[in-house]
């Protein structure tokens, strides 16, 4: 089995080597960059399974790098930031990363962050922290659910909208089948954070509304309502 290869972009000597043998200990495969523009030199060269950016890097920020990693790859993206209050962080999301870790970080919890996204990507781990990439198990009632012009194959894992595909990451892929397994629901945001990003304990709901925002502009702004207080909901 092999292992799962993490591109971490870190300019701190100390973080970036400590983190780099905590994840090696584990299992993992990593590559590491001292700033942003190695880190897309190693991306392209090595398409690693994940990638793990730290905001600011000198070169290319961390942001930036992103989302040139997500004009060529859906590859899953966790940002690490120094302020959990900082406008980095909705950037981030914005840019397409899949989620966040503050620092300082524990790495058990850093740990467990990748291997959440990680399953949520199809992957399969062992207890080593290792991997091997596999096709998401089809929804044996899959079916073509349309809501208006909006198609969602639930078996294909593909969209429509107005006849023409829509290219959704693999997160917002996931998101729109919570919202269309239960049409005019509201689904609050912890259930989201549960559902999608297999959090299994209280995160940072901002995840979910920046990913919401994200899938509008890409299925249509008036197909997901807010619900002030409650949450989301699509329109049937």
């Amino acid at each position: 089995m092999a292992a799962t290869h993490v591109l971490f972009v870190e300019d701190d000597d100390v973080i970036r080597e400590a983190t780099q043998l905590a994840l090696e200990r584990v299992g993992f495969h990593v590559t590491a960059a001292p700033d942003g523009l190695t880190g897309l030199e190693r991306f392209r060269a090595d398409r690693p399974d994940i990638a793990l950016l730290d905001v600011m890097v000198p070169g290319l920020d961390g942001v930036s790098l992103c989302r040139r990693i997500r004009d060529e790859s859906t590859v899953p993206v966790i940002m690490l930031s120094a302020r959990a209050d900082s406008i980095d962080v909705v950037l981030g999301l914005e840019a397409g990363a899949d989620d966040y870790v503050t620092k300082p970080f524990d790495s058990a919890v850093l740990v467990a962050r990748l291997r959440a996204v990680l399953r949520r990507f199809g992957h399969a781990h062992g207890r080593d922290g290792g991997a091997r990439a596999e096709e998401t198990a089809p929804d044996p009632a899959g079916e073509v659910l349309r809501f208006g012009d909006l198609e969602v194959d639930t078996e294909g894992m593909e969209v429509r909208k107005g006849g023409e595909p829509v290219a959704l990451t693999p997160t917002e892929m996931r998101l729109l089948l919570e919202f269309s397994a239960a049409p005019g629901t509201v689904l609050s945001r912890d259930r989201l954070l549960e559902r999608v990003w297999d959090y299994g304990w209280g995160g940072d709901t901002r995840v979910v509304d920046v990913h919401v925002q994200r899938l509008r502009t890409k299925i249509g702004q008036e197909r997901i309502d807010t619900v002030r207080g409650f949450g989301y909901k699509l329109r049937g």
